[in-house]
């Protein structure tokens, strides 16, 4: 017997749409998605990692609803969110003769939900998506909102659209399969939201997160919605990101520099990118005065518990970064403003801020004493746990 779904509702107007969080959504897909449907069929887009796990149920529950399906697996891994990956799922999908009104399902995690919700914003000139997402990050984060997106040479997310999905089915289940390292860099933007608006949580997720991380079903669904009503509220104020929507990047700033120096490759998933970034930003925020000095700690020894990254020396090959060059990594930033960095800092655990006036002397600072400090990181408490975990 299932346990009561979480819904949660992301009201746009026309672009308006649910969130369902619960255990046994997979098997109840068919039913939730066949009143969405113009005609009977859809195209389901996965990988093959996801495949092997996720894809036989879904065309179960398909089956069972009377919904005809094909489906594309695509390579798994970063690399797909391309301009060459977009134009081979464009291609798959045109071949499949997907039409205006037909749906899209997105099977998996971050990269399948923003490389095809990409593909559909410009397929036909705007078809309909559904995300299923199957890891942590993608359930509290990347697959509610409509940002979608390509990667470029130039950075992360550059290219992409506003295009919201028409349901989200987040199936707290996907997560008993994933591996403990993807896990754990999901909960990082569970985290996020704790530390950038709700500090309720963040003392909940003190409590409660080592055991959510170890497989409580209930933990999981209360923690995924609150996440996704979080995100929906914000959302809903400022679904174009012209204003606090720009709070969702707490951490990102630092993280996303890190990821291009590694080269978006296995050596730092995005999550722990977020973890080290967060952690960063409320080291920022206590220099500049504007949080307690204390907090990052806090902040610090929460990740280290739950076997998390939270310095730049987490990451590997780390001793041959530069800080100019990280620095030069966030200047292709999308929040950058005339030139001028934007930073989400703290002012408190559940008070993050938008500052466009810290200056790159102060960050460069910042980023030149955490590479000082990995050649003798000293006796620091838990240091070595995320490295242990990996």
């Amino acid at each position: 017997m299932p346990m009561t779904d979480r819904i949660v509702s992301v009201n746009l107007g026309q672009r308006g749409y649910d969130i369902h969080v619960g255990s046994g959504l997979t098997a109840r897909a068919g039913a939730l998605i066949a009143p969405l449907l113009a005609r009977p069929q859809v195209v389901i887009v996965t990988d093959e990692n996801v495949a092997p796990r996720r894809l036989a149920p879904l065309q179960a529950a398909l089956d069972t609803a009377g919904i005809g399906h094909d489906a594309i697996i695509l390579p798994p891994g970063e690399g797909q969110k391309s301009f060459a990956g977009l134009e081979r799922l464009c291609d798959a999908l045109l071949t499949r003769k997907v039409e205006r009104r037909d749906k899209v399902i997105a099977l998996g995690g971050g990269v399948i939900g923003d490389l095809v919700g990409f593909a559909c914003s410009i397929l036909r000139r705007g078809t309909d998506f559904i995300q299923i997402p199957t890891t942590l990050l993608a359930q509290v984060d990347s697959s509610v909102g409509g940002k979608t997106a390509i990667n470029v040479k130039y950075g992360k997310n550059l290219l992409g659209a506003f295009h919201q999905p028409r349901l989200v089915l987040a199936d707290v289940d996907a997560l008993d399969s994933l591996p403990p390292r993807e896990l754990r860099a999901g909960y990082a933007e569970v985290v996020k939201y704790g530390l950038l608006g709700d500090a309720d949580f963040f003392a909940w997720l003190e409590q409660h997160g080592e055991a959510l991380l170890a497989g409580d079903t209930a933990l999981r669904i209360e923690a995924v919605a609150r996440c996704c009503a979080h995100k929906a509220r914000i959302v809903m104020a400022d679904e174009r990101e012209e204003g606090e929507r720009a709070l969702l990047n707490l951490g990102h700033t630092f993280g996303h520099a890190l990821e291009a120096e590694t080269g978006y490759s296995a050596r730092l998933l995005h999550g722990e990118g977020v973890a080290i970034g967060m952690a960063l930003a409320f080291k920022l925020s206590a220099k500049l005065g504007l949080c307690d000095a204390a907090l990052p700690a806090r902040v610090i020894a929460h990740l280290r518990r739950c076997a998390m990254p939270a310095g730049i020396g987490d990451v590997d090959g780390a001793v041959g970064f530069d800080a100019e060059t990280l620095l030069a990594h966030m200047g292709q930033d999308k929040k950058v403003r005339a030139g001028q960095l934007v930073f989400i800092l703290a002012e408190a655990i559940g008070r993050a801020v938008i500052r466009d006036d810290v200056s790159k002397d102060a960050v460069l600072a910042l980023l030149n004493e955490e590479l000082a400090a990995i050649a003798d990181p000293g006796p620091v408490p838990g240091h070595n746990t995320f490295r242990k975990a990996r």
